[in-house]
């Protein structure tokens, strides 16, 4: 080797060697290192509450729990299931076992009442995120869509032809295109109505009305709901929904006319099989178009629903599902990161000690104590917003539509829950992905090995910030609601409760927090309060001003799209900060405490996080927010005793959280070094040994090396 090769040599070892750990195995007991399982058993024991009871106040009630526990048990133990190899499967793989798990699915959500099937779907979307979205197309989707926009009549029908079952039958939902996505008034693919066959043909114009990631369309649907434009006697009727056959349920051939393709790897869920999928003049009966609102007859009359926003209430439960996935999602992630911070143990002030829990040190408390709050904040305020929309939705199918003062009561209240799901939808998926990632850099280097779980999670969630309406668009759909709520008030009207802050406009604008005790029910509702209906207000006065300059609305809803996602922002942190006072009200003395310690720190973290608009709201003066900052500080402190025990009320088994180094048991060098083996079989040669490395490493022939060589000269 010459001398210059010699000296890049020596440069290159020396800037990777500053990248490089150790490699050298050592005796966990010199380094002070402790016992993983009794750290964890000792954390257990500082429960100041009774665990049990916070997990039976998280899930409704014992009899929930109970039934949790029940279908817990039965995915763990069935073979079908088992996930030990999960994070090593390839795509093809991936699909295979989806389509599996789906069939033997199939018998629970067939023979199940429907809200425990929702409760077994969300378990299962907590272990395979693929598996739930390949579930929830046929049924979430597909069948949701019949179920919302088929009339009764043509309901049954396609119940009958085995969509309940997805016997005979499996669906998927011909949404989105190349070019349309989130502005779904723009889909291109047309529907247009030949009265002289009394049939619909379905028709992808250009490339771009391609209809693109369609999950299932790849390899397994054999139907669509189609959103397509509704064209009769040569006039646009906007996009309506169409049920469209695409392949022949018993030999699985293409429909004439209808043209399929895989869209490959993703960034994540590949265990769905996403597809795009092009029609060239599909002919289809009048009768597939799903009539429950709009109508055409035998002779080309169209009849158009009075009040269309009713179509819209389908959308919000699978927002209002999103948002309670977040929290669950979250759930797994700060139970793992919290896990191994308490059992983790780096550095030492004195020499011979055992090293500290990094779960001790205050930054760490301060990476993850608020974000085990705000997965508490999540759930709370997503069952609310689900129990809004189940009622919101039963008033809807009871209302009468030609009592006109009842309906116009309903399209209020579906105003108010759109507007509020939009902003949740959007607010809680991107703290959801936060978490994911905070967790996983708050567990060092361990939190980048796939065995723990951080990074094909991340992959598999953060499409829940793109889909089912982008989170930017949603956002500024919510800031427009709440706009226009500000106008409502300023005309002399009253708003519903979810708004209700700016029916006292003049109060809240000279709010302050004066001498009162920061860390208060009373005085962080009203901070929240007093700052979200300064910051509509000033959104609202910002748009009123541009229209009186001459801007149409759409003109003047568009220069103020910063203000509107800043009010939607803040609108929903507000809502989460009352949601988590309101849920805490009805909480047992045992639990109460400190489920009350977990909201204080939410509310005053965001306020921590957004001390800019309280200042400018002059609700706290810069005194004040230094001592919230302190206030945080002081909070994690007492939380961090109860932060096992809080992760334990979650009642997750090892199953669902399935990572290594955040198991129940706290043995986390044992558990993690196990499963590396057990993935990763040692082998004596690499299998790409004689290609690639052999031809590399002796490129110029071998090296003989004389160690007496490395000697240093003797003086």
């Amino acid at each position: 080797m010459g001398e210059k090769a010699s000296q890049r040599a020596a440069a290159f070892a020396a800037h990777v060697s500053m990248r490089n750990s150790s490699t050298e195995v050592k005796d966990t007991s010199v380094l002070g290192q402790g016992n993983p399982m009794a750290d964890m058993a000792a954390e257990r024991s500082k429960a100041s509450f009774p665990v049990r009871e916070l997990t039976y106040f998280l899930d409704g009630g014992k009899d929930m729990t109970a039934l949790k526990e029940r279908i817990m048990t039965e995915l763990e133990r069935d073979p079908v299931f088992e996930n030990i190899d999960f994070y090593d499967l390839t795509k093809e793989q991936l699909r295979e076992r989806t389509m599996s798990r789906i069939a033997r699915l199939i018998h629970y959500i067939t023979s199940e009442r429907e809200e425990v099937s929702h409760l077994r779907l969300s378990l299962v979307g907590l272990m395979d995120m693929g598996l739930l979205t390949r579930t929830g197309v046929h049924y979430g989707l597909f069948f949701g869509s019949l179920r919302g926009s088929a009339s009764p009549k043509q309901f049954q029908y396609w119940v009958a032809q085995g969509a309940a079952e997805m016997k005979g039958m499996v669906g998927c939902f011909c949404m989105t295109e190349l070019a349309h996505g989130s502005n779904v008034a723009g889909l291109e693919t047309t529907a247009t109505f030949d009265e002289r066959t009394d049939e619909f043909i379905v028709h992808t114009p250009h490339i771009r009305a391609t209809k693109w990631w369609i999950g299932g369309a790849a390899h397994t649907a054999t139907h669509t709901v189609c959103f397509a434009r509704l064209i009769v006697k040569g006039k646009d009727y906007g996009v309506k929904s169409f049920v469209v056959p695409l392949r022949d349920p018993k030999t699985y051939d293409l429909k004439p006319g209808v043209s399929i393709g895989d869209l490959g790897k993703k960034m994540g869920r590949d265990g769905i099989d996403n597809g795009w999928v092009q029609f060239s003049y599909v002919r289809i009966p009048r009768q597939f178009m799903l009539m429950k609102h709009s109508k055409v007859d035998r002779h080309g009359n169209v009849t158009q629903p009075p009040l269309e926003q009713l179509t819209y209430g389908a959308l919000i439960g699978g927002r209002v599902s999103m948002a309670a996935d977040s929290a669950q999602m979250s759930k797994r992630f700060v139970t793992i990161a919290l896990r191994y911070a308490a059992v983790r143990r780096q550095f030492t002030s004195k020499k011979g000690e055992v090293e500290t829990k990094i779960l001790d040190y205050a930054l760490h408390q301060r990476r993850l104590l608020p974000l085990l709050a705000q997965t508490f904040a999540m759930q709370f305020s997503s069952d609310e917003t689900s129990a809004r929309h189940r009622a919101l939705m039963r008033k809807i199918d009871s209302t009468d539509p030609s009592d006109l003062k009842a309906m116009a009561i309903v399209i209020d209240e579906l105003k108010e829950v759109f507007t509020t799901s939009a902003g949740l939808k959007a607010f809680t998926t991107w703290a959801c992905a936060e978490t994911i990632d905070q967790a996983r850099q708050a567990c060092g280097g361990h939190g980048y090995s796939a065995y723990n779980g951080f990074g094909q999670a991340y992959n598999d969630w953060v499409v829940q910030c793109t889909w089912e309406g982008d989170n930017s668009i949603l956002a500024l759909s919510a800031g427009r609601g709440l706009i226009q709520r500000y106008l409502e008030v300023q005309k002399g009207g009253k708003v519903p409760a979810q708004t209700a802050y700016l029916n006292k406009l003049s109060v809240l604008k000279c709010a302050k927090a004066g001498s009162r005790k920061i860390d208060s029910v009373a005085v962080l509702s009203e901070a929240w309060e007093a700052v979200a209906a300064a910051v509509v207000s000033k959104a609202g006065e910002s748009f009123v001003a541009l229209t009186k300059q001459g801007l149409s609305a759409d003109e003047a809803f568009e220069e103020t799209s910063q203000q509107r996602f800043l009010a939607a922002r803040i609108h929903t942190r507000c809502f989460m900060v009352l949601k988590f006072f309101d849920r805490i009200s009805s909480a047992r003395a045992d639990i109460k405490s400190i489920l009350t310690d977990l909201a204080f720190l939410y509310a005053l973290w965001s306020i921590e996080n957004d001390a800019g608009l309280f200042l400018q709201a002059e609700f706290f003066t810069s005194k004040q927010i230094d001592q919230i900052r302190e206030l945080c500080n002081s909070y994690c402190r007492k939380i961090r005793d109860q932060a096992v025990p809080l992760t334990d009320s979650f009642n997750l088994s090892d199953f669902f959280i399935n990572s290594a180094i955040g198991r129940y048991d706290g043995n986390v060098y044992e558990n993690y070094f196990v499963q590396v083996k057990r993935q990763n079989p040692s082998k004596p040669q690499a299998p790409y040994f004689e290609n690639v490395i052999k031809p590399f490493v002796h490129r110029d022939g071998e090296v003989e090396l004389d160690a007496e060589e490395l000697d240093e000269d003797e003086a």
